[in-house]
């Protein structure tokens, strides 16, 4: 019996194609036998019109996969086949994603064409060494004044934005989109109103911003893995930039919108609720992921960090809120009081704090911030007598004081959105205003 004589071609005949097939949709999440898969591993599944829809393993049960798609799911049909996507999620990176919005894939939503020729890295996190970080001692100058002069913010610092609905939170965002100084800057819209992802980019941003931003939108129509993805689709970007030398100012509306995207994909899981309604997942995910921003070992590049928090019911004891606020370096609390007396940004000066306010402001301005405080805290003490007569002047001098200094306290304060105040007119501001309510430095021994 003769061998065939081209037996050395057997090689190059393709290998057959592993298809899994799906047996059970609950709700978000779906279930496939019949591929070896680990999670985090993609796969596509057919659809009745021959459309593929992309999943991720999230879990498994004995042989049985769970998926959670990525996209819509319009027309699976039972036994419709699941084909595994080889190697890991790549997202690009590189100056050319300036100025582009994109989804959580890394997909362009803008009409400048597709994303052709930049470097492509893994979507992955990255611990970074505690004792390797730079440490933070550069202070950043956001533009507004309330926060450059008694709330300071260092070059890597991570703060949270903490307010109820329809309290300026996005505003204030886009405020420091246009007014801080940083090279890049990377806008995060998780979760949020399809609207707000074109009036941030065309008001917020506008021309001249959009030339050194990259926007990862994922609004609220969208999957929870797809929210999830743009997440740290954002924050791999940020860091990226980081890495690379650059000032980078990161922006996230919202962080809670991210923790409610894991919470519905924990609860398909089977996971048990915890705290309201949330799994413990929902908050172990979250330190993890504010670690990625902040400084690295990177001798120049920075990554500063400003997330959005809504606190459900104006309650600051929110879980998330709760979780967010021993995580993060420092919280910026909005007052629906204030926003209600049209006093914008509604920033509660009592209620905030900047954890690094020591490593990057000088003494004489931490002594007259706290000046500054003390003498607003007298008057909100007051503030309900004094439309009832129940406050009479002449017993307490510091009362007084705080009585007659709250209007140029408030107008401090107030800084309209088309106005930016930068660090040096800030501190300025604050020194005029302390000396004129007779600020020196005994009184802060005093009080």
């Amino acid at each position: 019996m003769k061998l065939h004589s081209n037996i050395l071609d057997w090689p190059n005949v393709p290998v057959a194609q592993v298809y899994g097939r799906l047996t059970r949709v609950n709700g978000l999440l779906l279930e496939a036998v019949g591929c070896q898969l680990g999670t985090g591993d993609r796969c596509y599944i057919e659809c009745r019109d021959q459309h593929r829809v992309e999943a991720e393993v999230v879990g498994f049960y004995r042989d049985t996969l769970c998926l959670m798609p990525i996209e819509p799911t319009d027309g699976l049909m039972p036994g419709a086949r699941v084909m595994p996507i080889e190697g890991r999620y790549q997202i690009p990176s590189g100056q050319g994603l300036l100025g582009r919005v994109l989804n959580g894939l890394g997909q362009p939503l803008d009409d400048l064409g597709c994303i052709k020729h930049m470097p492509h890295v893994p979507l992955q996190f990255k611990t970074t060494n505690p004792l390797l970080r730079k440490p933070i001692k550069e202070p950043l100058d956001v533009g507004i004044r309330a926060i450059n002069a008694l709330l300071p913010v260092g070059r890597g610092q991570r703060l949270g934005l903490f307010a109820g609905s329809g309290v300026g939170k996005s505003v204030l965002l886009g405020m420091m989109t246009r007014f801080t100084e940083a090279d890049v800057v990377v806008v995060g819209l998780i979760g949020e109103r399809g609207r707000e992802v074109r009036e941030f980019i065309d008001e917020s941003l506008g021309e001249e911003g959009r030339k050194r931003a990259v926007v990862v939108a994922a609004p609220a129509d969208t999957t929870p893995l797809m929210r999830m993805r743009a997440m740290r689709l954002c924050h791999q970007i940020a860091a990226a930039y980081r890495d690379q030398g650059k000032q980078v100012l990161l922006l996230v509306d919202s962080l809670t919108r991210y923790a409610q995207a894991q919470r519905e994909i924990a609860l398909s899981l089977g996971e048990p609720p915890a705290t309201k309604g949330y799994p413990p997942s929902a908050f172990a995910q979250l330190p993890s992921l504010v670690e990625m921003a902040g400084n690295s070992q990177h001798p120049t590049g920075t990554l500063t960090a400003f997330y959005t928090v809504l606190t459900e019911g104006d309650d600051q004891q929110d879980p998330i809120a709760d979780s967010a606020r021993a995580i993060l370096d420092g919280h910026i609390v909005l007052s629906r009081k204030l926003a209600e007396q049209g006093h914008f940004p509604a920033i509660d000066i009592a209620a905030s704090v900047s954890r690094l306010a020591t490593q990057v402001a000088n003494e004489e301005t931490l002594r007259q911030g706290q000046w500054f405080r003390h003498i607003n805290s007298r008057y909100n003490e007051i503030r309900d007598l004094l439309p009832l007569g129940g406050y009479q002047a002449g017993h307490d001098p510091e009362m007084d004081l705080s009585v007659s200094a709250y209007p140029h306290m408030a107008t401090f304060l107030k800084q309209p959105i088309t106005v930016a105040a930068d660090h040096a007119h800030s501190i300025d501001a604050l020194t005029q205003l302390v000396n004129s309510m007779g600020y020196t430095s005994a009184n802060t021994e005093q009080s």
